[in-house]
């Protein structure tokens, strides 16, 4: 390999992960709530907003003590109603094609989260007869935070759907009544479905779960920590320990052995507490959940500086696996579906943290193979990057222990 190659390889391989760490948040990603119920001639849109998301755009907390209190958000109360009004748009049509009236906006109310406080702001439409589709448009954060999503519930016809909204999504329809192809004729359905994001009245469940697949992998992809936990357990794998040295494995099946025993493990540590949170059959706090992911990522660095697992790395990764299986569960816990009609989400959800860590896979081994002649890898990409990310991880712990704001970002 040359030596250019070479340190385009290691750049790769150390700073892919690393440089996202100064520009992504390393917790729970930026999720809102939606929940549109249909009772008789009313529709009523539910909202709820992290206060910390809230808090960027806004600065909520006047006094910048690190505190949001009660007394903060309510002086504050008609600017966050402001930004949603602007952001979230529902128009609400009835069985006969009327539009609906849209309510007074009641007071905003706080709601504790598993990952925090929210703000809760909801909106009831008056329609002549039976609500039949409502038409949304959602830009919420989409100037401040790309990576948000809006994540809907609502029902039709008694059976929950589910649909993942990014900002920019214009006309999406949403099919309220039991009669899909009325819902369809009021949308004007060939328009409507051709908007980005839209549900469609003849696809929405597939939609929706498509969308729940995909939240998934955005999930795994912008969750800097879980990301880097699996790149300092991967680095080494195409490594072999000798005399207390590093060398470069010359075969590539205990290689694969190695990633295959890391990627298994997490799977299988992390889908199962996924599920145990999500059923609500254990429910540890938050800040312990995400105090103890960064830790698994300071350990995991730590290991690959002064070596304790080598071969049964796999151990460290099921064991912290666990953790970030808890970590994951708060983008479903908050949907507010019943236990009967989490199973669907719950797998696909899971399906696209799979997918995503294996493309995350796909691309860093193969890098990392090709490098691991280099005698520079143990060194500056091994050696460096875990410094790096063990520097990292201790000022999220540090964070998340204490409640500070160290990093220029939120961790």
């Amino acid at each position: 390999m040359s030596a250019w190659l070479r340190w385009v390889v290691a750049a790769c391989v150390v700073l892919g992960g690393v440089m996202g760490a100064s520009i992504v948040e390393a917790h729970k990603a930026s999720d809102a709530y939606l929940q549109l119920r249909v009772a008789d001639t009313t529709a009523t849109l539910r909202i709820d907003i992290a206060l910390r998301d809230l808090d960027r755009d806004l600065v909520l907390d006047a006094d910048d003590d690190g505190l949001l209190r009660w007394g903060e958000v309510r002086s504050r109360a008609a600017d966050i109603e402001a930004l949603v009004d602007r952001s979230v748009r529902l128009e609400v049509r009835d069985t006969q094609g009327f539009t609906c009236r849209p309510g007074p906006l009641p007071p905003l109310q706080l709601e504790q989260h598993s990952d925090g406080r929210y703000a809760v702001l909801v909106q009831t439409w008056t329609c002549g007869r039976a609500p039949a589709v409502g038409t949304l448009s959602y830009g919420l954060f989409a100037a401040t935070d790309p990576t948000h999503r809006g994540v809907l519930v609502w029902r039709q016809g008694g059976v929950a759907k589910t649909a993942v909204v990014a900002p920019g999504t214009a006309g999406m329809t949403v099919p309220l009544g039991p009669d899909r192809a009325t819902a369809a004729g009021l949308a004007g359905s060939d328009a409507a479905a051709s908007q980005p994001g839209a549900v469609g009245a003849d696809s929405g469940q597939t939609q929706g779960l498509a969308g729940i697949f995909r939240d998934g992998v955005h999930h795994i992809w912008i969750g800097v920590d879980h990301v880097l936990f699996l790149v300092v357990l991967l680095l080494p794998a195409v490594l072999r320990r000798e005399a207390g040295q590093w060398r470069p494995d010359t075969a590539w099946r205990p290689a694969l052995w190695r990633v295959l025993g890391v990627v298994t493990a997490f799977t299988v540590a992390h889908s199962i507490t996924l599920a145990l949170a999500v059923f609500d059959v254990l429910n540890p706090p938050s800040r312990w959940v995400e105090s103890l992911i960064a830790l698994s990522v300071l350990l995991a660095a730590l290991n690959n500086l002064r070596p304790v697992l080598v071969e049964t790395r796999w151990r460290l990764t099921f064991a912290f696996g666990l953790v970030h299986g808890f970590g994951f569960a708060s983008a479903l816990k908050d949907l507010g579906l019943a236990r009967s009609e989490l199973a669907a989400p719950l797998v696909l959800f899971n399906l696209g943290v799979e997918a995503g860590q294996l493309a995350i896979v796909a691309v860093l081994v193969p890098l990392a193979w090709a490098a691991r002649r280099w005698r520079g890898y143990p060194r500056w990409v091994l050696g460096a990057g875990s410094v790096i990310v063990a520097l990292i991880a201790f000022v999220w712990l540090l964070e998340r222990l204490f409640d500070l704001q160290l990093l220029g970002v939120g961790a």
